[in-house]
């Protein structure tokens, strides 16, 4: 008995030595492999943002179903803050989030367009404020649970305005047009992905879908041709949605920065992990090249004679709408880091397309008598080259991170031939002879404008990497020739104009196949316009150039790209 209790001693006393000597070894591993602490997500935090995209402004008519408009497309540039609260439970994340944010905001289209008997609209919209309440769900994953994807959904507002104004009407009839600017509360649903930086920063990028139905808004009295008559006062109903893509930084309250892990620290690391990729503290450059599958867009809005019509600007003779030009674009880029978190990035690219639809409309043809004329032709030998250059600074940089501000240049240029010539409207004329695809008209078209961004990358894991950029564009300055090569005097138009404004945004995510070579596959969305007090000058057989009229250009160009770089430390 005494042997068996003896040995019972023993074996408890080797377990207990055992266990002792297995927990300390297990301490040991947790302070040089394991975090201190997994991130925590909870509690409050304030931030800001910026971002684009685009939207669209349907308008119903109340004239009859229309042959061609009523939906205006609204390239938009937003910036605001946002202000929240997150419980974290294990590694879910519950939040509530309120945010608003101002809009640069600019579209317009034809409207109200029912016959080409019927004088109809030209209908500008955009909005100017957004606000929204969300609630948000997200799973916390990776090294140190730092990186949130999250889904939310709420309630959205916004402050929308613009007009429906009546094109060129007989001289004899005061020309009519009808403001809005109204709130109204919709709805909002989005993704994101965030990431901390520092136990008191984080960084998110963000995409959002807003859904705003109604109000009724007036439109004026307008002329229809045959039978001669004048349509009353009408409403047309209003309905909006949105594609919104933002970055995000946010302010953590109540962190102590003395016991939460260190920005820097390492990654915890698991069996067959990898170390992560990270930045170098000294000179660095990262180069590549990239494959764009875009599609494009640009309007031409051509006013009245600024001395006819009592100069206004919204009024309009006619209008270029080039839609659905599919292309694709091959591009290098590179950036440059010093020690000291200044960075120089650009790209060079150059693209095709023999895709797409031009739309001519005008209005009051006098040869015609028409209200309403519009003809369909489309594209080919399309082409397009751009290029973008920025300098800028990092403000928060670690091993695993660098969220920085820029400033630089961007230009764009297109040039395409139009072929063929269908008559949309009136439907029973012809323009040219079925199966005559002769090239009719071009246009060039050159944009140059300053850049104001932020530029941010994250490692997620250790070969997961996240970039974003967000830039505004507060002014532009636009060049173009159009070519009519059907009109028997016009033989071209010179196209100028500055002002207006503009966004470039994308997002890139990105794994490093070796710690110098990833590939990646991002997004990407383009937009510039000019204000609506540009001017066209026609340029007539020995280039006799009539007084300017009003005018107003836009483009637009966003796809998904597929990179491949290669990164020297």
């Amino acid at each position: 008995m005494a042997i068996i209790m003896r040995s019972g001693v023993l074996f408890l006393g080797a377990t207990t030595v055992a266990l002792v000597t297995t927990g300390r070894a297990m301490a040991e591993l947790e302070r040089q492999v394991l975090p201190a602490a997994v991130w925590n997500w909870s509690g409050g935090y304030i931030g800001g943002h910026g971002g684009g995209g685009y939207g669209r402004t349907s308008f119903s008519n109340p004239f009859g179903p229309s042959i061609y408009g009523g939906v205006v497309d609204v390239p938009s540039f937003v910036a605001g803050g946002q202000i929240g609260y997150n419980w974290q439970n294990n590694s879910w994340v519950f939040g509530l989030e309120l945010d608003a944010s101002a809009a640069a905001a600019n579209g317009s289209n034809t409207c109200l367009a029912a016959s080409h008997l019927i004088v109809s609209a030209n209908c500008n919209a955009g909005p100017n404020l957004f606000a929204t309440g969300t609630g948000r769900i997200g799973y916390a994953f990776g090294a140190l649970g730092k990186t949130l994807a999250y889904l939310k959904a709420g309630v959205a507002w916004q402050n929308n305005r613009g007009d429906v104004v009546n094109n060129v009407e007989p001289k004899d009839k005061l020309q009519e047009k009808t403001h809005f600017d109204y709130g109204r509360v919709g709805g909002v649903i989005g993704l994101g992905l965030e990431q901390a930086l520092t136990p008191a920063w984080s960084v998110n990028v963000e995409y959002e879908y807003l859904h705003f139905a109604g109000p009724s808004v007036a439109t004026a009295s307008t002329v229809q041709l045959s039978p001669p008559a004048i349509l009353p006062a009408n409403t047309t109903s209003l309905s909006s949605n949105y594609h919104i893509g933002r970055v995000g930084l946010n302010y953590h309250f109540g962190v102590d920065p003395e016991t939460a892990p260190r920005p820097d620290a390492p990654y915890a690391k698991s069996a067959g992990s990898v170390p992560p990729i990270p930045y170098a503290p000294g000179w660095s450059f990262e180069g590549g090249s990239r494959l764009w599958l875009s599609r494009g867009r640009f309007q031409w809005d051509h006013g009245a004679l600024e001395s006819s019509y009592a100069g206004d600007p919204s009024l309009l003779l006619s209008r270029l709408t080039y839609h659905g030009l599919d292309g694709l674009s091959g591009e290098v880029f590179g950036r440059v880091d010093s020690p000291w978190g200044v960075f120089l990035k650009g790209n060079l690219g150059i693209g095709s397309f023999n895709k797409g639809k031009m739309n001519d409309e005008d209005w009051l043809v006098r040869h015609k008598g028409y209200p309403y004329e519009n003809t369909l032709s489309g594209q080919s030998n399309g082409r397009f080259a751009y290029y973008t250059a920025d300098a800028g600074y990092d403000f928060l940089r670690s091993a695993n991170h660098k969220v920085g501000a820029f400033i630089g240049w961007a230009y764009y240029s297109q040039s395409s031939d139009s072929m063929g010539c269908v008559q949309v409207a009136p439907q029973d004329e012809a323009c040219l002879k079925p199966g005559d695809t002769r090239i009719i008209g071009a246009e060039d078209t050159q944009w140059n404008a300053p850049r104001i961004g932020l530029s941010a990358e994250t490692m997620l894991t250790g070969r997961w990497r996240l970039n974003a950029d967000v830039a505004y564009l507060p002014w532009t300055d636009f060049k173009g020739r159009d070519y009519h090569l059907l009109r028997d005097k016009t033989t071209f138009s010179e196209q100028y104009g500055n002002g207006g404004g503009g966004v470039q945004i994308e997002g890139l995510l990105s794994y490093f196949v070796t710690k110098n070579i990833s590939l990646g596959v991002g997004g990407r969305y383009w937009a510039m316009w000019t204000n609506k007090e540009a001017e066209s000058r026609n340029c007539e057989p020995g280039c006799d150039r009539l007084p300017p009229g009003f005018a107003k250009y836009s483009m637009e160009r966003w796809g998904t790209f597929f990179q491949a770089s290669y990164k020297l430390d």
